[in-house]
């Protein structure tokens, strides 16, 4: 790449490298930030630079981004480059560039900088999967991240194309300026974020897999479908088999092998490769911690606790839930009270992390049955097999105690 690279590009350029090589030889770090903050001071443009001459697709949601992007990492013929750690940030996207010199990439997107990446990558294809509350301490309001990401739609070129969610009305408020638009109807159980129209504020109704508002604005008509674990886009249907659990993620293939199919990828072909995909940064692996064996789930909002609680294993009786609100979680834990754990009802939930004891009230209100564990050795040694459900540095926490 250094070979476009104008003299203070390459300094930029040279300088990401080496600190993210001493940021991994040192152990402070993955090597996927650091060097791209300094990338950019040194010359802004690098992220723009580094983008030229490469098909790219940005992928961006409140909840199933990083797992959306790996699967389209999987589902696409080529080598690819792509921020598999997690950095959604331009310094992320600039190190994971510069680390690769594959003409293919797919860059999971903060939904808050996606305006900014789409103007430095110029993208062929943006992914938009749902917008929901998060870190409520700290994030913006999803209407208006809405309205950020239909302000930066209304500017792309012709050439690009949005593949979104159409069963999430402030998703839909925000593609439809663009001036292609391939809609898919993916199953979406959380709906709390967008009960009022983004355009007139008038109610939304919702009936047997559609909605609408009095105004006009309504779901678009969709040229990919999702029918258990049928996926069908144009006229062309796929039976799928993936390694991750959840409908959920049924959805989120079926998105990105619509992506793909954009850029020329078969989509049967997408959706056989995905099935390699079997976790993601730990996220749907088991794993070993002192005798017992741990599904590992991650779970950030509401959203994604819905989600999750609509796939767990049905003979899994136990549950270990671990919420924390350290920086990285948002320290607002009170988005527990609009996850319906009333789904537990039944089961016996075991109250892990740092605001275990706020999990516990909740709880207590969701006439769930619980224990609040002070101690990690008084934990229960099922012989099945643990749903471990833990929010962002929760999961961290896990994640370290425990062995492949």
């Amino acid at each position: 790449m250094s070979n476009r690279l104008s003299p203070r590009g390459v300094l930029a350029l040279i300088a990401l490298r080496t600190v993210n090589s001493l940021s991994r030889a040192t152990g402070k770090g993955s090597g996927t930030v650091a060097g791209g903050r300094v990338g950019l001071a040194v010359y802004p443009k690098l992220l723009s630079t580094l983008s030229k001459d490469r098909e790219i697709i940005l992928v961006s949601a409140t909840n199933g981004k990083t797992t959306t992007t790996a699967l389209s990492v999987a589902g696409w013929s080529s080598d690819v480059a792509t921020n598999s750690t997690g950095a959604n940030m331009p310094a992320g996207h600039a190190a994971a560039l510069a680390a690769s010199k594959a003409t293919c990439a797919v860059l999971e997107t903060d939904e808050a900088w996606l305006p900014a990446v789409i103007e430095a990558t110029n993208p062929k294809v943006v992914v938009l999967l749902n917008l929901s509350r998060d870190q409520l301490d700290r994030a913006t309001e999803v209407r208006a991240i809405a309205e950020r990401w239909r302000t930066a739609l209304s500017k792309t070129s012709e050439d690009l194309v949005v593949v979104a969610n159409a069963n999430d009305p402030l998703v839909v408020y925000a593609s439809e300026v663009a001036n292609e638009v391939r809609w898919c109807d993916i199953e979406t159980t959380w709906t709390a974020d967008a009960v009022s129209c983004p355009k007139c504020t008038q109610s939304i109704s919702r009936s047997e897999g559609d909605w609408s508002c009095t105004c006009g604005f309504r779901k678009p008509h969709c040229t990919t479908r999702v029918a258990g674990n049928e996926v069908t886009i144009g006229d062309r249907s796929v039976e799928v088999q993936l390694s991750i659990p959840g409908q959920f993620n049924v959805g989120n293939a079926a998105m990105a092998a619509t992506a793909l199919e954009v850029l020329g990828t078969d989509p049967s072909n997408a959706l056989t490769s995905m099935r390699s995909v079997s976790g993601i940064a730990g996220r749907f692996t088991v794993r070993s911690w002192q005798g017992r064996k741990l599904h590992m789930l991650l779970a950030k909002n509401p959203a994604g606790f819905d989600a999750l609680l609509e796939s767990l294993n049905p003979g899994s009786d136990d549950v270990w839930i671990a919420i924390n609100a350290r920086i990285a979680d948002g320290k607002d834990p009170s988005w527990l009270y609009d996850v319906s754990f009333e789904r537990l009802q039944g089961r016996k939930v075991w109250c892990l992390g740092d605001r275990r004891l706020d999990l516990a009230t909740r709880l207590d209100y969701a006439n769930v049955a619980y224990e609040v564990v002070d101690d990690l050795n008084s934990l229960p040694s099922p012989s099945s097999t643990v749903e471990l459900i833990a929010n962002y540095t929760a999961f961290s926490d896990w994640m370290q105690r425990s062995t492949e």
